[in-house]
């Protein structure tokens, strides 16, 4: 048991379920510490563990992690605790895993009858508690709901942070920095300049180098000096002058930027050379659009691209409305009303008339491929554009899988609002889309930008504010 052979000083943490669903390598993380399994944390494993979601993914995956663990210990290791492997399996164990062999005497108010698997594990915390005083004893699970109850009864309890990319999603890379006042009295010390095939390029040392990141965006408001950062070699950056995309000479299919952080969004989105791109904002900020216009010219114009392809995590907002008919993307057109409303500001011609818009709209759907998440995995994707809508719903491991299906020339593109997730268990510093934004930012094929202003409707604006 987990008083006999372990220190009083490490920890003994209690597991929920809901951890192992969310993240099968949890087990993995609590360093030195003890974890304990109650037995109605692995009945729930084993029921959730049918069919092909997500959860039953990841609780197939804990499974195997637990019986790996146990494959080679009797009844007296398992008791003693068996010995967790570090991090990716390191050769130094951490603490000891224990499982719950014994019936634990229910302590549970009348109020909290046992039965139900989350009384069951108060229970059985409350056993521990009791049987071993000395030790600190934390349930850990994802549900508030479970964690207020704990709290009543006096049970140490925790949501799991170990995925959590950032303490606070105010601290998430935005993609772009204001420049100080004297940037350029500061900096001009051996500063070169020189163009190349119409773009202007700086070369330059000093102290804000240090602070910068490939493809980070650099403006200074006195001037309206805007430049990205193209590489950095120690203390010396290779900066160079964005395309302005608010003049109507350099629109993107008849689009233009309209803030400073459009044009920000429209130099990465069109820049073959970068691989990767986020934009993060709130509603009405013009993430699809922009994406949706760049796609177009880089497929239909410059044949940089075959086609483009759509997909977006399927969380509703309201209730379910259950199965829908037809072929894939029959199914996901009900999803895609974003795609369709941008389709026909972009396929609205100046002549022609309604027959006129139909055509073009018809012309442009057959460039257009839309794809299920569900379909996704072991597929690869070559020469596509692709567009990732609504990506903060989404976990890591799916950012992962849609991500690593790029092949050679393929475009990646994610957009979200991080502040409106309706994915359970997902919170703005554990998205899947803040995952990436933040470990993207270091690499030289990469951009982000985070979309301030709103640019939908005076209506939309002062709701996103006030509401």
């Amino acid at each position: 048991m987990p008083g006999n052979n372990s220190s009083a000083s490490n920890r003994l943490f209690v597991l929920d379920t809901n951890v192992l669903i969310h993240d099968p390598a949890s087990l993995f993380r609590f360093e030195e510490h003890d974890i304990f399994l109650p037995m109605v944390v692995l009945e729930e494993l084993d029921h959730h563990k049918r069919g092909h979601s997500e959860v039953a993914r990841n609780a197939r995956q804990a499974s195997r992690f637990l019986d790996d663990m146990v494959e080679e210990a009797d009844r007296k290791a398992i008791d003693a605790g068996v010995a967790i492997p570090g991090v990716n399996h390191a050769q130094h164990p951490a603490g000891k895993l224990f499982f719950q062999t014994h019936l634990a005497p229910m302590s549970l108010p009348e109020s909290l009858p046992g039965g139900k698997p989350d009384n069951d594990i108060l229970g059985v915390t409350l056993a521990l508690q009791t049987q071993f005083p000395e030790r600190d004893i934390t349930l850990v699970t994802k549900d508030i709901n479970l964690r207020i109850k704990a709290s009543i009864l006096g049970i140490k309890s925790e949501d799991y942070f170990n995925d959590r990319v950032l303490d606070d999603a105010s601290l998430l890379y935005r993609g772009e920095s204001i420049l100080p006042e004297d940037f350029w009295e500061s900096h001009q010390k051996d500063m070169e300049s020189w163009s190349e095939e119409g773009r202007t390029y700086y070369r330059l040392t000093g102290p804000e180098v240090e602070q910068w990141y490939a493809n980070q965006f650099l403006y200074h408001e006195t001037d309206g000096f805007e430049a990205i950062v193209r590489s950095i070699e120690g203390d010396t950056a290779t900066i160079e002058h964005v395309q302005d995309y608010r003049g109507s000479n350099h629109a993107v299919w008849g689009i233009n930027a309209r803030n400073r952080e459009q044009n920000h969004a429209l130099n990465l989105l069109m820049d073959p050379e970068i691989d990767f791109v986020t934009l993060l904002g709130h509603a009405g900020t013009g993430k699809t659009l922009l994406t949706l216009a760049s796609g177009l010219k880089q497929v239909l114009e410059d044949s940089r691209y075959s086609e483009i392809i759509v997909t977006r995590a399927t969380v509703p907002v309201g209730e379910d409305i259950g199965f829908l008919p037809g072929t894939e993307e029959e199914k996901m057109t009900p999803w895609m009303g974003a795609l369709m409303d941008n389709l026909e500001v972009l396929s609205n011609p100046s002549e022609g008339g309604s027959w006129g818009r139909a055509a073009t709209t018809d012309l442009l759907m057959k460039r257009i491929r839309i794809h299920s998440m569900n379909f996704m995995r072991g597929r690869t994707f070559l020469n596509k554009f692709i567009i990732i809508d609504e990506a903060q719903n989404l976990t890591s491991k799916q950012m992962k899988t849609l991500i690593t299906r790029a092949g050679p020339g393929t475009k990646v593109i994610c957009l979200g609002n991080i502040a409106q997730i309706d994915t359970p268990y997902l919170t703005e510093t554990t998205s899947g889309l803040t995952y990436v934004v933040d470990r993207f930012k270091m690499w030289e094929h990469s951009g982000h930008i985070t979309l301030m202003r709103g640019e939908r409707s005076r209506l939309a604006d002062f709701a996103t504010e006030v509401l």
